[in-house]
């Protein structure tokens, strides 16, 4: 599991998450969430989660909040 902050979250279910050390954000859908909505994350949360190869580039997945 990779560490992380939500650096940008849009009104439409999906969001970006800065990693330390990394110029470009992981893309995350609402759906990748566990154990927490969509809408009870703020920008500047901490998460967790796992990086995956989508058809556009890196996504992050299992996304918890810590």
């Amino acid at each position: 599991m990779q560490e992380g902050t939500i650096a940008r979250l849009t009104d439409r279910g999906f969001g970006f998450i800065s990693r330390e050390g990394e110029e470009k954000d992981l893309f995350f859908h609402s759906n990748e969430l566990q154990n927490v909505q969509f809408n009870d994350l703020r920008e500047g949360d901490k998460v967790t989660f796992e990086v995956v190869e989508g058809p556009k580039g890196l996504n992050a997945t299992k996304i918890n909040r810590v």
